[in-house]
């Protein structure tokens, strides 16, 4: 800050500027664009000129040119830091010559100076840059109290440093005391500016904590210089606190004044009083005693004032809620008012409403008794109506949490009471029963249905106890009754209501509210509902209706039966297309419940509904599509039923399948043939390479017997429901021949279970029931982890990008690629394979070996470091797998990405291939098994499995997956390899490869070996071979046997295999590995000193092609 104007530079005289240069100027400044870029290099000369016709005394466009100065003085002013200075000491000094000029009220008047101080003003707030010059000349206007002639102007400039005591607090606390006299000797309108200005400085003051003394006057007013802390910018006079005394006695006199303010200056003054209050620890009574009294005031700002103090001083106003809700109650009443207050009157009640609700649930009771008799009037304006509802739904919601605490009286009584309210408010916007669906009294009325629909039942709320008291209340109960009277007297408000719905279901807590609304339509609106042509006007509800697997479906395809019958008998040759159209739309719905229903629920019914169309029904289209779903419906099974009747528009397609870029341009010729060999730069690796690569797979095509997806017959199936005898009556032409009279199955033999069976079989059950049925949700994952580089010097030669050569860093010199898409596909049953997305990767540098240096030929390189620099340059990929069946196969993969020269580049990878290995998972464990106990669960697991595979006594039991919709039998079968392997190597290799895997191990030289190697862990250990509850073939009760001998016939399994090893075996591993989506492979590997035994039991046989091979790889590589 200084007064010191710079020393004036010389310049060329220029062209005087005449009135229709200026107006072009301020024209083009106003238009912008070209326009305004064509001045930019003269505005030095247009600020000069400006200011030179500013200081003229007959130039016409004074008025017109300061505010061309304010409203562009951020280009003109602050475009040339270096003139800054100048040109504002040069528009100060304009604007004291224009103060001191008389008016004359052609050429000079006073509306002239009142502008140019704000635009003075206004353009160095802006500037940034303050002087000290304007704030003495604001205050000379200032310092004439009680002198009329210029009192607007005194107003005014008060006003201009109020905005600068705004912008540099405690500009004016050095003078307060001779701002304090100024308000004293004021008594012109212009004193509410003294006061606000006065209050400002005391409120930065507190703000700040400045210890200064208001009272003080021995700082003259004029000359002024700005203080000390704000030119140092420290806070030195801050640390010595605040004159409490002074500011109390300021405070005591601003509070004296309230009388002489507009109430646009009373919103101001009390903004910046309630602070300074609370920082001295003031009594809140002194302001409710000042300033309760205007909440009676006609202005609804005088109102909003008190509103503003209820919040920080809750505890002052205590008691007064009641005073304050009534009187903003009658504000919205007051008809002479705008409709924009009494609006603003009722939204302030609700936010009262709701602040005296989270402070005290019992306050809100005198609120409660007003609003239930405050209902909108039929001639109020609609947004009026709507507010009006909105409080009386806020009322409801505070009927029941009175309730909670014990207020209110009866339950009963408050329902009935919240009932006649809902009712009685409704009348007013009646309307909606008439006009169309869209209207806004149609808007209005269902708004407020679905707020006392959901009553206390918050969206914010988690609690479910809320929704579930709220479907049994007596409000809701009657809201369903309401809706379905609506739709048999009104069908137009069928869509409105269909939309009410969905809002529910769109809502997580209140879903329910929505399937209870559906289900008592069900109940109570079709056995209503009349027959005729307008029945149609209900089929978006019955959509709804259909899609809800919880309503039962033999009311509405009773209805639908009747409905086609109707249009049967009505159909005539003045029709027309009423009955294609109509019959098509029950075909839609019957369609709707074969895609949400299990058929067994649907066939009895939906069956005569088709055969009927198709043998009555008038239009042909209409028949043809009903004999295509009956047959459908009879040959085909539930859910390939659903795969295909599903829409196109409906088949789930994952984003993040789709690019995560867009293409700008088309791909040229040329783009395309470099695109054809981008496997032989861009590699995609498996990061733990395989131990068999397979270079075939086993699929087996289905027979096209029932529903058997996996080809052979112990894939996952449907539970088969019970059929209700209800629904087989004696008017039904369809013949049910019990499962023992048919002649195609044979009678199956009474089944004796012992207690070992009935163990194995609860075993079984319990963990069968924690594995997904993955047709009806997700399954197990398995996830394949690669690794994605690309070679820098082909891909930038294939490309032709050139690598920049100024660069210090070689890795700034590699090449990139950005929003790289993996897109992966197969032919296996690996079900979706989600796409994978790299936002950048960086190039492998080309190594390049000197091998002339014989120095850097030896030097030592640390491995860490080696792969550390690898792994830059590698971008690491997961491929998440959900098999359908656990069988090797080859994952294609298609990558597209954009390289840094703009070049889109797309192509086919080589392919991952997948072995049997990456199928092998732990088994799950049930969630009621505690830590400890795992392994026991493992080993009772693997007996009952191993019993299952190689016993036929629980063949034909099925076992009900996880999510109750569909079961699995065991279909076990066993093999036997012999490995002339060293136990040694046996052992490192179960170790390093299936030590996840292994359940338990027995025999006390092995355990003795494996437990030394500190690797397997957290099994059962069995010393010798009696403790073993497996009954395994070729098992002894010792060890001590001779070498293997092994005899293969067809009616021997390895259960008669003659052995003998007693010399040489060490003991066996168990090991239980499960193979997604449902399956297990069972290993029994007799470990001997040179050859092992290993017994294989599985229910899925066709992976045993694939355990050969696998074998050999773990024990001979």
């Amino acid at each position: 800050m200084t007064d010191k104007p710079p020393e004036p530079t010389l310049s060329p005289p220029s062209k005087p500027v005449t009135l229709q240069d200026w107006e072009a100027v301020i024209d083009d400044f106003q238009n912008g664009g070209a326009r305004l870029h064509r001045w930019t290099s003269a505005h030095p000369i247009l600020i000069d000129q400006a200011l030179s016709c500013l200081n003229k005394r007959e130039f016409p466009l004074k008025l017109q040119l300061i505010v061309f100065l304010e409203e562009f003085s951020d280009p003109l002013f602050t475009s040339d830091p270096d003139s800054l200075p100048k040109n504002l000491h040069r528009l100060i000094e304009t604007l004291r010559a224009l103060i001191q000029t008389p008016a004359d009220g052609v050429h000079v008047t006073l509306a002239l100076k009142e502008q140019t101080m704000l635009s003075v003003t206004a353009i160095v707030i802006a500037a940034d840059y303050m002087l000290d010059g304007l704030v003495e000349l604001l205050l000379t206007v200032v310092n004439r109290p009680n002198h009329g002639v210029d009192r607007q102007a005194r107003a005014l400039a008060c006003e201009c440093l109020r905005e600068l005591e705004k912008s540099y607090p405690c500009l004016l606390s050095d003078i307060g005391g001779h701002l304090w006299s100024l308000c004293q000797s004021e008594r012109t309108h212009a004193a509410q500016s003294y006061i606000l200005l006065f209050t400002t400085v005391v409120h930065n003051i507190v703000a700040k904590r400045l210890g200064v003394s208001i009272l003080n006057t021995t700082v003259p007013l004029v000359p002024f210089s700005a203080p000390q802390v704000l030119v140092n910018g420290s806070g030195k006079e801050g640390s010595r606190g605040l004159n409490y005394k002074e500011l109390r006695r300021a405070m005591s006199f601003l509070l004296e004044w309230p009388q002489v303010l507009t109430p646009c200056g009373m919103v101001e003054f009390l903004d910046l009083i309630m602070p300074v209050a609370m920082a001295l620890e003031l009594q809140a009574s002194m302001l409710k005693v000042q300033f309760f009294g205007m909440i009676y005031s006609s202005d609804p700002l005088l109102c909003h004032v008190v509103l503003t103090m209820y919040r920080p001083f809750l505890d002052a106003f205590d008691g007064q809620e009641g005073q304050i809700a009534s009187r903003l109650m009658l504000l919205s009443r007051e008809t002479q008012q705008h409709l924009v207050f009494r609006l603003l009157g009722l939204h302030w009640l609700l936010g009262f409403g709701e602040l005296v609700l989270r402070r005290e649930v019992r306050k809100v009771k005198g609120i409660v008794d007003m609003g239930l008799r405050f209902y909108p009037s039929v001639f109020d304006p609609l947004a009026l109506k709507a507010l009006k509802l909105d409080l009386l739904a806020f009322c409801f919601v505070c009927v029941d949490m009175l309730k909670l605490e014990g207020v209110s009286g009866e339950g009963k009584g408050n329902d009935k009471l919240v009932v006649k309210v809902f009712k009685d408010g409704l009348v007013s916007v009646s309307a909606f029963k008439w006009l169309p669906p869209h209207s806004t009294e149609t808007a209005v009325a269902f708004r407020t249905l679905h707020r006392f629909l959901i009553g206390a039942s918050s969206h914010l709320d988690n609690d479910p106890s809320t929704t579930r008291s709220l479907m049994d209340s007596t409000t809701f109960t009657s809201i369903q009754g309401m809706l379905v009277d609506l739709m048999l007297e009104y069908r137009r408000l069928v869509p409105v209501i269909v939309a009410l719905t969905d809002r529910l279901f769109g809502c997580q807590k209140h879903r329910w509210l929505g399937e209870r609304l559906l289900q008592s339509f069900d109940q109570h609106l079709l056995p209503k509902v009349k027959l005729d042509y307008t029945l149609v006007s209900c089929f978006p509800l019955f959509d709804k209706i259909a899609e809800s697997d919880t309503i039962p479906p033999r009311g509405l395809l009773e209805l639908l039966t009747k409905f086609m019958a109707f249009l049967v008998v009505k159909h005539g040759p003045y029709t027309g297309l009423r009955s294609w159209s109509q019959g098509s739309r029950v075909l839609g719905i019957c369609r709707t419940f074969l895609m949400h229903h299990h058929t067994s629920r649907l066939f009895l019914r939906l069956s005569r509904l088709f055969a009927f169309t198709c043998l009555y029904f008038p239009d042909l289209e209409v028949r043809d599509n009903a004999r295509i779903y009956l047959r459908l419906l009879i040959c085909v099974p539930g859910k390939k039923l659903r795969d295909m009747l599903n829409l196109g528009e409906e088949l789930g397609i994952s984003p993040s399948a789709l690019p995560s870029f867009n293409i700008q341009s088309p791909l040229s010729a040329d783009n395309l043939k470099k695109s054809k060999g981008i496997s032989l730069y861009v590699h995609l690796e498996r990061v733990i390479p395989l131990l068999v690569q397979q270079s075939w797979s086993l699929s087996l095509s289905s027979f096209g017997f029932g529903n058997h997806e996996t080809g052979y017959p112990e894939g996952i199936r449907d539970s088969e429901p019970m059929i209700e005898e209800s629904e087989i009556n004696s008017s039904s032409n369809i013949q049910v021949t019990p499962q023992t009279e048919r002649i195609d199955r044979p009678h199956e033999p009474l089944r004796v279970m012992d207690a070992k069976i009935s163990e194995i079989l609860v075993t079984l059950r319990r963990h069968f029931s924690c594995i997904p049925d993955y047709r009806h949700m997700p399954g197990f994952k398995v996830r394949i982890s690669c690794s994605l580089r690309f070679e820098s010097e082909t891909l930038s030669r294939i490309w032709g990008l050139d690598s920049p050569t100024d660069v210090l860093d070689e890795l700034d010199a590699l090449p990139a690629l950005y929003a790289t898409v993996l897109n992966f596909s197969s032919s296996a049953s690996y079900g979706s394979i989600a796409s994978f997305h790299i936002p950048y990767l960086l190039g492998e540098p080309t190594r390049k070996i000197d091998i002339s240096d014989q120095a850097a030929a030896l030097a030592i390189v640390p491995v860490e470091n080696g792969s550390r620099e690898d792994e830059s340059f590698r971008a690491p990929v997961m491929i998440e797998l959900e098999p359908r069946e656990p069988t090797p196969g080859l994952i294609d993969v298609s990558i597209e990405t954009n390289a840094e020269s703009g070049h889109i580049i797309r192509g086919q990878l080589h392919s991952i291939t997948i072995g049997i290995e990456d199928m092998f998972l732990r088994a799950v464990i049930p969630p009621d098994i505690p830590e400890v106990a795992s392994p026991g669960y493992y080993l009772d697991l693997f007996n009952a499995l191993w019993e299952a595979c190689g016993n036929s006594n629980t063949g034909r039991e099925t076992f009900p997956l996880k999510g109750g919709k569909g079961v699995a039998a065991i279909a076990g079968t066993r093999s036997v390899k012999l490995l002339e392997v060293p136990a040694s190597s046996v052992i490192q290799a179960t170790e390093r490869h299936l030590a996840p895997f292994v359940v338990s191990v027995t025999g006390e030289p092995l355990v003795n070996a494996v437990k030394d190697g500190g690797i397997i862990r957290d099994i059962i250990w069995r010393d010798d071979a009696s403790d073993s509850s497996l009954d395994i073939a070729g098992s002894g009760n010792d060890f001590d046997r001779g070498p293997l001998h092994l005899t293969y016939t067809d009616d021997i399994d390895e259960r008669d295999c003659s052995v003998n090893i007693r010399k040489k075996n060490m003991g066996c591993f168990h090991i239980l590995i499960f193979l997604p989506p449902r399956f297990h492979l069972l290993f029994e590997m007799e470990v001997c000193d040179d050859s092992t035994l290993v017994r294989i039991r599985t229910d899925h046989w066709p992976c045993l092609a694939y355990t050969d091979d696998y074998l050999e790889a773990l024990f001979f590589a």
